[in-house]
């Protein structure tokens, strides 16, 4: 385990499941490729965020990612 200051960084992953995670998946797979591109996801972020939005089983996501998906659907719901 690895810990700075109190905080596990062994951790640092959002697991998407529960009653949101279908809501989850189709905002996932609902994004255009240029939205992807202008958040500045790779190509390879990409694909395995939507190889896995369209699975069933539960999938993680870094927190740098899972806080660019979260500033895109602030952005989608506000305007």
């Amino acid at each position: 385990m690895f810990r700075i200051w109190g905080v596990d960084f062994s951790k640092s992953e959002y697991t998407v499941e529960g009653e949101t995670s279908e809501e989850f998946r189709q905002k996932i797979l609902s994004i255009s490729y240029s939205e992807w591109k202008e958040m500045e996801f790779s190509k390879g972020t990409l694909h395995y965020v939507e190889k896995n939005a369209k699975g069933d089983k539960p999938f993680t996501l870094n927190t740098h990612n899972k806080e660019r998906l979260d500033k895109w659907e602030k952005l989608v719901s506000n305007g």
